[in-house]
């Protein structure tokens, strides 16, 4: 454990920092399994600029990689095009 007042304060914040990204995490996640089962083109179409959206905001504060959201919103664009 730690003895420093400054290294408990640390621990404090990080724990909660973590469930804070942890959570949004888990909803990106969720929002892009749901968009990626969707087969209603309009219904894909209208969720893609919300997933879009998060995933911009998820890699703004480093929750995940800039290149990752990236990579996920090319992929996501890609399937919502494909669908008839």
């Amino acid at each position: 454990m730690a003895n420093h007042k400054s290294s408990l304060k640390r621990i404090r914040q990080e724990k909660t920092r973590r469930l804070h990204n942890r959570y949004y995490g888990k909803t990106m996640r969720n929002a892009v399994r749901k968009l990626r089962a969707t087969t209603d083109k309009a219904e894909a179409v209208a969720l893609l600029p919300n997933v879009t959206k998060m995933l911009d905001k998820l890699a703004k504060v480093n929750v995940i990689h800039k290149n990752k959201a990236n990579n996920l919103k090319s992929k996501l664009a890609l399937h919502v095009n494909k669908l008839a």
